[in-house]
């Protein structure tokens, strides 16, 4: 297989032909007819701004001959010309494994890493049963929609529970820092296309997939996996684990019973006759892919002696600017410009690191909240990336280990109640809307403070310019800053002042913050095997994915459920 890099086309919206026209010129490069090559697929696309305000695009592609050591001959001289081994698809390292059909296994969560999992097994020939405590995705939209437009929470389906995981709720990123060295993040890239993506996320620097479409893509997935025999329980709450000798033998879940008159299609055909009861399901393999947010899930794990530690996870605030600012602060004037993104990372005077999380082009500020009294909020965008406005996360790390008096040491959840005692200040403030604050009012509210005077002297509720708020949720103007520990909203302000010099307008006193950020990772770790994959303290348990501290994202935490499946289909063979 022959690469050829390094093809530069100047940024246009889009293309008529992208495909079709990068064939040409390739051919015309090389010297060749377009007929000499097969299976020709653009490889890599990144947008190149370092020449603001000309913008272009620049373009790998790959393609079969036979004669590519012909084609290399003609062109000794070019440097962006390479033969590459083509790589062995992910697939074909799937092996049936029939016989193992009987095999019961379980997977607790429906995200990326459940869902991938559970997706992993049933092409070898497995009919895995995934439970999942929140509603099936057609029903899931409708509730958390609900929940934006009332704010009226259902603790058991919203934007961090039910099908898709919290990822369903987002803005589809599919960057990961994880290498691929097996094909796994290709395979996942292209199941998410087979299913309904678009092809485009095979090839972009950074793929976005979108919100819209990811529930799409996911809906898809399951009704494959169900015609292959899996099994998905919507509606079912893990209450508890058996286990005898160290070894997980079952787990007892209990199924929220639907009502008759709803009209609504039951969101699953269920074993069990009376769905309000407590049932068993016997097995001794179970994957358990909670998302960071099942905090009780986690207590009851620990509750049934699964080792658990806490970890270092980020808290900080969402911040919004108009679109049309950040674009013209990367890529300079122009007709038509990209939906600008950004990465920005720092330190603050005391050393602790700040950044960027989640940047979402042209999305919104959700209401993610999980639990009744408590206010979490999260970043979305659809496919369009057409809101007119830009959000992202600007938080810092946090050790929540590491207490100040010390008491909380042998606390495994010192930083879930942490979690949680900001999300209660940052409910309080707003009322359980999602609270609204200028920067320029923030950033004067801390100074004053700093300064050992009245914090809310001089502070007053802003008049909102040309900076409006694009939430899905109900919002309020509310004092962000007095909501927050004093030095996360320092750490805030030296985040947003030194990120104004790397980028233009990005510290103007219209930029809006919205608060909190607190689920940026899991705060917890279930400990497992680096080898076998299981919990260290219970065998036939295996940990998977950001929830249980082992994933950040979409794509990695779809890898990581990937990699527990092979791990469990290699013993079952073996």
């Amino acid at each position: 297989m022959l690469e050829l890099g390094q093809i530069k086309i100047g940024y246009q919206k889009s293309f008529d032909d992208e495909k079709g026209m990068l064939r040409d010129i390739t051919a015309k490069r090389l010297r060749i007819k377009a007929e000499e090559m097969r299976k020709f697929e653009i490889y890599k696309r990144s947008l190149d701004a370092r020449s603001k305000p000309d913008i272009f695009y620049i373009y790998s592609v790959r393609f079969l001959s036979d004669d590519e050591e012909g084609i290399l001959k003609k062109n000794k001289n070019n440097r962006n010309l390479r033969q590459v081994k083509r790589q062995v698809m992910y697939e074909s390292r799937l092996t049936q494994l029939r016989e193992f059909a009987e095999e019961r296994i379980i997977v607790v969560g429906s995200g990326p890493a459940g869902l991938f999992a559970a997706y992993s097994l049933s092409l070898r020939g497995m009919k895995p049963i995934v439970i999942e405590r929140g509603y099936r995705m057609e029903d899931r939209i409708e509730e958390v929609e609900a929940f934006w437009k009332t704010g009226v929470l259902n603790e058991e389906c919203n934007v961090c529970f039910g099908e898709g995981g919290a990822g369903t709720f987002s803005d589809g990123k599919l960057n990961s820092g994880v290498k691929d060295k097996d094909g796994a993040k290709r395979f996942i890239l292209e199941t998410f296309v087979r299913f309904g993506a678009g092809r485009d996320i095979l090839y972009d620097a950074k793929p976005h997939i979108g919100t819209e479409v990811l529930r799409r893509v996911i809906v898809n997935m399951r009704q494959a996996m169900e015609k292959q025999g899996c099994v998905f329980l919507f509606r079912s709450k893990v209450n508890g684990i058996m286990q005898k000798d160290g070894h997980i033998t079952g787990i007892l879940f209990e199924q929220e019973k639907q009502d008759a008159g709803s009209g609504k299609q039951p969101d699953t055909d269920s074993p069990f006759e009376d769905l309000t009861e407590e049932h068993i399901l016997e097995c001794s393999r179970v994957i358990f892919a909670i998302g960071h947010s099942a905090r009780d899930t986690f207590e009851l794990l620990e509750e049934d002696g699964v080792r658990l530690q806490p970890k270092a996870f980020a808290v900080g605030v969402r911040i919004q600017h108009r679109q049309e600012a950040i674009d013209q602060a990367q890529y300079g004037g122009g007709d038509t410009l990209p939906t600008a993104y950004y990465k920005l990372t720092g330190k603050t005077e005391d050393g602790r690191g700040v950044y960027s999380f989640c940047m979402c082009p042209g999305g919104y500020v959700v209401n993610a909240s999980s639990e009744s009294g408590y206010l979490v909020v999260n970043g979305m965008s659809d496919v369009a990336r057409d809101s007119g406005y830009a959000n992202a996360a600007i938080v810092v790390t946090v050790n929540p280990s590491e207490s100040e008096d010390g008491s909380d040491a042998d606390n495994v959840f010192v930083g879930m109640d942490y979690q949680r005692e900001l999300e209660r200040n940052m409910y309080r403030a707003a009322k359980g809307k999602i609270p609204v604050q200028r920067y320029g009012e923030f950033r004067k509210e801390i100074e004053n403070s700093d300064a050992d005077e009245n914090p809310g002297e001089g502070v007053k509720a802003g008049t909102l310019s040309n900076n409006q708020p694009a939430v899905k949720g109900l919002w309020c103007y509310a004092d962000v800053a007095a909501s927050l520990p004093a030095d996360i909203a320092r750490a805030v302000v030296e985040a947003v002042d030194q990120f104004g010099k790397k980028i233009k307008g990005f510290d103007t006193e219209d930029t809006l913050v919205m608060g909190i950020e607190s689920r940026t990772s899991s705060p917890v770790r279930i400990v497992r095997d680096e080898e076998s994959l299981q919990s260290v303290t219970m065998a036939g348990l295996y940990p998977c994915g950001e929830g249980a501290g082992y994933a950040g994202g979409i794509l990695s935490a779809a890898m990581d459920g990937l990699r527990v499946a092979e791990v469990i289909g290699s013993e079952l063979k073996a």
